[in-house]
């Protein structure tokens, strides 16, 4: 049963009603028939007026289907389409009639709404007002609407390579401000080290008392408080023997750890020592009787150090020693004749000058070398010159220092071994090549004491000690005057005198000569030791007489034209 008011089936009914189409919902929509109307065609309600040609019951009516234009270039006949509002926009610029679901015809513009033409089913809706007005084209331009598209997200190949491209440069800013905090961080890291650095040096340099600006009284102050107290030193004693003329010179060799200093300090035959009986000796004559011990234990004494060892280096040895660190360069301060040379006039072996390449040979010859009239200090000053000429050569590595010791092939004493002195050697070597190391001789006055200078320049900073000569009343003073005309006769008693162990004084030299020497007393206490001066002396015993002495002397000595020094 159907209830519903339907076209064609109210024949009795004066109006009648057609079906128009239907609208979004699917629902038919009707309208009342038009009066004195020409025979109208049976509508088809799937068929569009605009053209598309589909007839679904083959009335016939249809237009030829225009081909598909997808892209509206306007050379295919116009599409009309949708129109949901009814607005009757045409589209394209081409007139057609859109579908109108609710009745109303589109000729060239919006036409008004004819009310009463229009016809409503029982329970259904009322058309629907349209919400917004179309605008037709005033220009014949294409109207695009959201609905009329399809938006498809296609994949771009280029977004990959954009990608890699804001990475990379992301990348490298990051990689430079990462390269700028690491030379910040680099530079205050060098900052840091310099500024420590600098500390540390004028901290050296003020604790070694070499910093500028310090007043040397200050410096001489913080120098003996120091070496009084912590500084270290290592002492080592050489004693160099001349094999072919006799005598020995005699050195220290000094490496003050704790200042990073070297010093070879000389000492002078005549310097009074006192052996362990107590008796007053020189050091010339302890070193040939007493040996290295008994002299070591001596130095000891006398200058309040301590010595490790004894080293003795005999004229052989030192020229092979030469040799073998490949030659020493020295300023020598004389020409010094070659001792094998047969003729006379010859010429000498080691020329006077600056810088003077030695070889062993002429190192042995220059520090035993000893001219006529010169003090003994003079021939210890070159046997110093030698010793620090070979420590600039001699290698700073203890390993081979220690093979150049082995290779002398030296009976060592046994306080020293090859390794201990290879060691400290190699120690004084570098030393001497930086630069921080000298030579010092220790004063010595003619009765063979140490001066109060020797005490505060040498013994005390050198090395630490404390000068203790013995006392003069221990040894038999002798004062002796040169009246042979010979004016080195007077050094050569000074030796043999200090070597026989007697104190030595300076008579002076007489104004006239006199042909034989005389040996004077005063008192008969003295009369045993005016002989054993001429003995010592190589004098007579017809020499000794008793007489008047000076009055700080024990017994006094003339030489003569008859004395005849042993060397």
């Amino acid at each position: 049963m159907n209830d519903r008011y339907d076209a064609g089936y109210g024949g009795d009914h004066d109006d009648q009603y057609e079906l128009v189409g239907y609208d979004e919902y699917g629902r038919p929509v009707y309208r009342q028939a038009r009066q004195q109307q020409a025979p109208q065609q049976p509508h088809d309600p799937y068929a569009q007026q605009q053209g598309y040609g589909y007839d679904p019951y083959a009335t016939g009516t249809q237009q030829p289907v225009p081909p598909y234009d997808p892209y509206g270039t306007g050379q295919q006949p116009p599409v009309p389409s949708y129109d949901p509002y009814g607005t009757g926009a045409p589209q394209g610029g081409a007139p057609s009639t859109p579908y109108d679901p609710y009745g109303r015809a589109a000729a060239s513009g919006q036409q008004p709404r004819v009310a009463e033409q229009t016809a409503y089913i029982p329970q259904q809706a009322g058309p629907v007002e349209p919400t917004r007005e179309a605008a037709a084209p005033a220009s014949g331009e294409r109207d695009y609407r959201t609905e009329q598209f399809a938006f498809v997200e296609e994949p771009d190949g280029d977004s990959e390579d954009v990608i890699d491209w804001l990475n990379f440069t992301e990348n490298r800013t990051e990689r430079r401000e990462e390269a700028k905090r690491r030379a910040r961080s680099r530079m205050v890291a060098l900052v840091v080290v310099l500024a420590l650095v600098a500390v540390g040096g004028v901290g050296y340099l003020w604790y070694a008392g070499k910093l500028p600006g310090l007043s040397s009284s200050s410096g001489s102050k913080t120098g003996t408080a120091t070496a009084a107290g912590a500084q270290n030193r290592d002492v080592i004693v050489v004693h160099l023997h001349n094999t072919k003329k006799g005598g020995t010179s005699t050195a220290l060799l000094v490496d003050n750890t704790t200042t990073k200093q070297g010093t070879t300090v000389l000492l002078p035959n005549s310097l009074a020592l006192t052996d362990d009986d107590g008796n007053t000796s020189t050091l010339a004559k302890s070193v040939d009787d007493d040996g290295s011990s008994g002299t070591r234990d001596a130095l000891d004494t006398v200058l309040g150090t301590n010595i490790e060892g004894t080293w003795r280096l005999d004229t052989p040895y030192l020229q092979n020693l030469v040799d073998l660190v490949g030659n020493i360069d020295v300023d020598t301060n004389a020409d010094v004749p070659d001792p094998d040379a047969t003729k006379k006039g010859a010429a000498p072996l080691v020329h006077k000058g600056k810088d003077q390449t030695l070889s062993g040979k002429m190192a042995v010859a220059y520090a035993t070398y000893r001219a006529s009239g010169e003090a003994q200090n003079a021939q210890l000053e070159r046997f110093g010159q030698v010793m620090q000429g070979v420590l600039r050569k001699l290698s700073s590595d203890p390993t081979a220092a220690t093979t150049t010791v082995q290779t002398l092939a030296q009976i060592l004493d046994p306080s020293l071994t090859d390794k201990d002195l290879g060691t400290f050697l190699a120690k004084l070597a570098d030393l001497a090549k930086g630069g921080d190391y000298k030579t010092a001789l220790l004063p010595v006055q003619n009765d063979g004491t140490m001066s109060a200078q020797a005490g505060a320049s040498v013994v005390k900073d050198v090395l630490g000690g404390t000068a203790k000569s013995p006392d003069k009343g221990d040894a038999v003073s002798v004062s002796v005057q040169n009246a042979s005309g010979v004016k080195d006769n007077t050094e050569k008693a000074r030796v043999v005198l200090l070597n026989g162990g007697f104190t030595f004084l300076e008579g002076g030299t007489a104004t006239a000569t006199s042909a034989t020497s005389k040996v004077v007393y005063s008192d008969a206490a003295d009369k045993e030791n005016a002989t054993e001066v001429a003995k010592t002396l190589g004098l007579p015993g017809s020499s000794v007489t008793k007489g008047k002495v000076t009055s700080n002397a024990d017994v006094s000595v003339v030489l003569g034209q008859n004395y005849k020094p042993s060397s």
